[in-house]
Parts: C-alpha cells; structure tokens; sequence
C-alpha cells in the first residue's frame, strides 16, 4: 500500500519538486497539499500547481484538512514549529528540511521526537550527506594541519546565511576535531582582521541568480590543499531525498512506523556507524 504523503509549502519552488518526487515513487502518494492561510492557490488542484497534470486533489491551508501517514515541511522556522507540533500530537511522523532555527526554536522542535519519529536534515541529497562522511575522514586526516574554510553558494531569493548545508559540514569538522563551532567560527572577514588563527572554521556565503546550491570546503595545508565539492544542479536531488526519508519513517509502508525520536538523512541512508 502507497505512503500517503502531505507537503507544506506546496506554492513554493520546493513544494512543486516534492510533488514530481512523490509522483515518480512507486511507494508514495500525495494525499495533502498545504499552502499559508489566505493563499489564493487554496482549492486549485494541486497536480495542475505542480505542473504534472490534474489529480483531483484540492489545495488546502490547514493540517486539520489533510489524511496522511507521513508530512514534508520545508516551510520557515515558525510554521516547522507549529506542524511538527501537530505532527506530535497526532501521531505523525515528520520529515523537516527547513532551516535557519535558532537554538531555542530547535530545543523545542526536537522536543517533539520524543513522541514521534522526526527525521530533521539540513539537506536531503545524497550526495551531500556522503560528504559528510568525507569531511569526518578529512577532518581526521588533515584538519590539525590544515586551515579550514567553507564557501557556499545560493539563488538570490534564499533568506538565511550561511546555509544550513554549510554549517552542518562546520559542525561535521568541528565535533570530529574536538572544537565548539559557536567559538571557532568565522562569518565573513573584513578589514584588517590580523592573521588567521589556525583553530578556527571561516565560512563565505555567495547569494545570485538561480543557484541550487554549491558547497566547498577547503582544507589549505602549506604545499597543498583538498577540497570537497557538492554541486546541486535541481531541486528533485532534494525532494527525492526528503520522499526516500519519508518512506523509510513508515517503513516503506510494510513495517510501521519507526520508533519515536530525532533521526538525520545519514540514518536514513545507513552512513552512520
């Protein structure tokens, strides 16, 4: 039996490739889509809205309208809040791709594992989270050696900085060599700054047209230097990524549901030790 499966944001850039997602899983269906109250997409048919042709199905603004076993949410931190919220007191579980909370928005949202399975990630790709992995074995190799540098690069119309992607990799290198991340980063440098200290983790942010999304970081030896690269050319390398995260909190649909608590896309693809 299909996972039914509901999306937030369903207007957006990331709403429309979650639906093309769901639609090219053989183990999914959408069964919800939910846009901000007083949207003017509310009622219109959410095949048409993604592009991929009627189904049938009403947009919608509520959760309290929607049947599903499993929720996407790549909304803003505030609307995360309140979804997973329900979620919990519902019983779902919750996949969450947004980011830009703050630590007590965090705190809070991660409360909710305690009831039901939340699967919270800074990004969904595959790639990405196998660089993470990569990072961990650079950082190990190379990083009390090496000073550390993160540049990353979005579409104009991405509201935080730096991106989740990146300081997830900072927080990767940070924990693998011993170091706070809230002391050792770096946002940007100006002016005469002095020398650079070599514990510390610089990050860059570049912010234009249409990027997806481009990831770098630098480890800058005397001699030589390794970079670790992540290039997203569309959406979909997310959105599958986010439905492959979904299925698997449902066990696909055959098992049940995962047992309640915080989980990342590394469980889900099996990259943790």
């Amino acid at each position: 039996m299909a996972v039914k499966i509901a999306i937030t944001g369903f207007g957006g850039r990331m709403g429309r490739a979650l639906a093309e997602a769901v639609a090219q899983s053989d183990k999914a269906e959408l069964s919800a889509a939910i846009v901000r109250p007083g949207s003017s997409l509310v009622g219109a048919d959410a095949g048409e809205v993604a592009g991929l042709g009627r189904n049938g199905l009403a947009i919608v603004d509520s959760l309290e309208q929607a049947q599903f076993d499993v929720l996407i949410d790549f909304t803003a931190p505030a609307a995360t809040q309140v979804n997973a919220a329900y979620c919990a007191a519902h019983g779902r579980p919750i996949v969450i791709g947004t980011t830009g909370f703050d630590a007590a928005q965090k705190e809070e949202l991660l409360a909710q594992a305690g009831k039901v399975p939340l699967c919270l990630a800074s990004n969904f790709s595959t790639g990405v989270n196998l660089c993470f992995n990569l990072l961990e074995t650079a950082a190990r190799v190379l990083g009390d050696d090496a000073d550390i540098e993160v540049v990353e690069a979005h579409h104009r119309h991405k509201v935080d900085a730096p991106s989740g992607t990146a300081l997830s990799m900072g927080e990767v290198i940070a924990e693998t060599l011993g170091r706070d991340l809230e002391k050792v980063a770096v946002y940007g440098r100006e002016g005469q700054t002095g020398a650079r200290e070599r514990d510390t983790i610089g990050f860059a942010t570049v912010r234009g047209g249409d990027v997806v999304g481009d990831h770098t970081v630098m480890f800058l030896a005397d001699g030589e230097r390794v970079e670790i690269t992540h290039k997203a050319s569309s959406r979909l390398a997310f959105a599958r990524g986010a439905v492959r995260a979904a299925l698997w909190l449902t066990g696909d649909g055959q098992n049940g549901d995962r047992a309640a608590g915080h989980y990342d896309m590394r469980d889900v693809l099996g990259l943790k030790a």
